[in-house]
């Protein structure tokens, strides 16, 4: 069985790139989970289910983080030398902060579900090119020092998209 240092793409058997295929993954996590189940172990005693226990943890761990794309972009780039440090690095270009501004006003001063709907249909555009400028910098370029500016826009894209279903929860 691989290591359990082997990084998530060793670990899922899958290329080290953002591109992942969702059904590849969710097949080989199932896979993997039957593989390393405890009761597997059952019969080889309490060492051998807590070994088994540790490689489930660590594979559910390694899949939360493949699966989803602003977990696997940062993943990436800590691999590669670039972490994103988001808690120390706020810096983000003024185009950006313009249209977080625009963004936040917009949802301060929308009080229809319809108006909400076109913000968050707006978002998700924005997040769906951010994701693909991802893929390029993290798969074709191989430059995760751009990347990092990348994940931190898609967390904020992620943040806000929580504010704006939230708003629209309580007008529904």
């Amino acid at each position: 069985m691989i290591s359990l240092q082997a990084n998530d793409f060793e670990l899922f058997d899958v290329p080290v790139q953002y591109a992942q295929d969702r059904a590849q993954l969710d097949a080989r996590w199932k896979a993997l989970q039957r593989e390393a189940h405890p009761d597997r172990f059952a019969a080889e005693g309490a060492a051998a289910q807590r070994v088994a226990m540790q490689w489930s943890v660590r594979i559910n761990e390694a899949y939360q983080r493949l699966k989803d794309p602003l977990k696997r972009a940062a993943y990436l780039c800590e691999l590669q030398g670039a972490p994103v440090q988001a808690e120390n690095n706020t810096a983000m270009p003024a185009a950006f902060l313009i249209q977080q501004m625009a963004w936040r006003e917009t949802l301060e001063d929308t009080e229809s579900a319809q108006g909400l709907e076109a913000l968050a249909d707006e978002v998700a555009a924005e997040q769906r090119r951010v994701q693909q400028t991802l893929a390029e910098w993290l798969d074709v370029a191989k430059d995760p020092v751009q990347a990092v500016g990348q994940v931190r826009a898609l967390m904020f894209i992620e943040r806000f998209t929580q504010e704006v279903n939230a708003k629209l929860d309580r007008l529904t």
